[in-house]
């Protein structure tokens, strides 16, 4: 659980660097927009200086420095209207149909300088708007190649993950294999020894348990055979393996429709998952206390419910259950429900969660499977 949690504070820490990184980004950027605007603005100033020089000179007067302080702005839109509100003249206007809508735009925002009887409007450049705008779109191209980089970083680590899983369970399934043998042949010669004595079939069932279980693992890795198997076997099966390997304290209890239900599953990985659910609710009450297995026959879909009264889920911790490697046992892998999300969603196309939850009360898993 320590090793999860870290990784919980890593990535919170990783996201609240990455706002940061925005936030810093877009307030560099407005401050020099902020500098831009000032300076169009005595840009502008000056532009309206010259255009009063204009209007004010006589035939004596020179104009080398109004018209070349005039003809030298080309990039800022700027409209001069008289008193009237009529537009005189423009300058860098490229919709000329509107000009004066355009005017009236500008000096409903303010943006106007007073020359004698005449007002100059201006706009901000193009240059200046396109700066404005590149800090959002830069954050929003950033933004998807981190998406797409976080995509395809989970994707390879379930990938690497699936090639674990298979890899350790085909290696169980295998390193079984000889002791699992030897253990069938040494039953039978005990059978032939001692027929009478009454440990010896049990000794033979606890063999033949060891055999499905390494033929489970083998089956991990490759695709399933599904098949039309009852689930009300599947948990009658259940409740006689937990009646059989856990305390009397512990009581069973399995509440099946009055009907047959099938279901297109592999039993065998099935009944694995319905069995890690027990052991985990036994751990969970610490060998004492009930369970029960509700098997529910709705219209579309199959539900099965495992319910205990254990010690129940931290809320903070209910996202984290299927997590490979999350455990709260001080000895555990915490191996056994992802690998159960694993065979319920990939293998038969079901759904599996955590339903209810509270501790000290109890806890609910729920396992959805289609009819069809």
């Amino acid at each position: 659980m320590q090793w999860t949690d870290r990784i919980r504070q890593v990535k919170i820490l990783l996201v609240i660097a990455a706002v940061v990184i925005a936030v810093v980004s877009l307030a560099v950027s407005h401050f020099l927009v902020a500098d831009l605007q000032e300076e169009e603005h005595m840009k502008m100033e000056v532009w309206a200086q010259a255009m009063n020089a204009l209007n004010k000179a006589d035939e004596h007067t020179d104009l080398t420095l109004p018209l070349a302080v005039i003809q030298g702005n080309n990039t800022i839109p700027v409209i001069v209207v008289n008193s009237r509100g009529e537009v005189d003249d423009y300058r860098n206007i490229t919709d000329t149909a509107h000009v004066a809508d355009y005017a009236r735009r500008m000096m409903a925002r303010g943006d106007t300088i007073a020359i004698g009887t005449q007002r100059v409007c201006y706009d901000e450049s193009l240059m200046l708007k396109r700066l404005q705008a590149w800090p959002y779109v830069q954050l929003g191209i950033v933004m998807i190649f981190v998406v797409v980089a976080i995509f395809a970083l989970l994707s390879s680590k379930k990938a690497e993950q699936n090639k674990v899983w298979v890899g350790l369970s085909k290696e169980t399934a295998h390193q079984l294999g000889t002791p699992i043998s030897s253990l069938m042949a040494w039953v039978e010669i005990l059978k032939e020894q001692y027929p009478e004595d009454d440990l010896i079939p049990e000794m033979a069932q606890d063999v033949k348990r060891l055999e499905r279980i390494a033929e489970r693992f083998s089956k991990i890795g490759s695709l399933p055979e599904p098949v039309e198997s009852s689930m009300n076997e599947v948990l009658a099966h259940v409740v006689d393996y937990m009646n059989r390997r856990t305390s009397k304290k512990v009581e069973m209890a399995c509440r099946l429709p009055g009907h047959e239900v099938t279901v297109r599953m592999n039993a065998q990985l099935f009944e694995w998952v319905v069995e890690n659910l027990c052991k985990n609710a036994v751990d969970a009450m610490e060998g004492a206390g009930r369970i029960v297995l509700t098997l529910t026959d709705e219209p579309e879909r199959v539900a099965i419910e495992v319910s205990d009264n254990g010690k129940g889920i931290r809320k903070k911790d209910i996202s984290h259950v299927f997590t490979p490697g999350f455990t709260t046992k001080k000895r555990g892998w915490g191996l056994g429900l992802s690998l159960a999300k694993r065979i319920v969603e990939e293998y038969h196309h079901g759904r599996i969660f955590v339903k209810q939850s509270e501790v000290g009360v109890g806890t609910t898993f729920r396992i959805e499977m289609r009819k069809k």
